[in-house]
């Protein structure tokens, strides 16, 4: 279905690329596609999405700026750019898909990012 990869331990200020690799069907299947982060003792968050063209893109006020989502659709790929990273940003990250108006149904397995400060 979904595979996330790409974390990493890095340093305060250094940047990082998760890639979130469609395995079944295509990425036009998809009504939205979108990233999501869960530190310890914290809720899942949704941080950034899109829709299945690379439009109507959102992104969590805490990532505004820094993050940037966005799809390579020859190799059927939802990727997250994160630059600027903080000690905050430290989670499991997930890439998630909705084939509907309502909740995100496909999960990947989560990549963890550690950032050192």
């Amino acid at each position: 279905q979904l595979v996330d990869s790409g974390g990493g331990l890095v340093q305060a200020g250094d940047s990082l690329r998760l890639s979130c690799a469609i395995t079944s069907g295509h990425i036009f299947a998809y009504y939205r596609l979108g990233w999501f982060r869960q530190a310890p003792a914290e809720e899942r968050d949704l941080i950034a999405s899109m829709d299945w063209a690379g439009k109507s893109i959102y992104y969590d006020d805490s990532v505004k700026g820094r993050f940037t989502i966005f799809r390579d659709h020859t190799k059927n790929t939802v990727y997250l750019q994160m630059n600027s990273l903080k000690a905050e940003d430290t989670a499991v990250y997930y890439c998630a898909a909705r084939t509907g108006p309502n909740e995100y149904t496909v999960w990947g397995r989560g990549t963890q990012v550690t950032v050192s400060s």
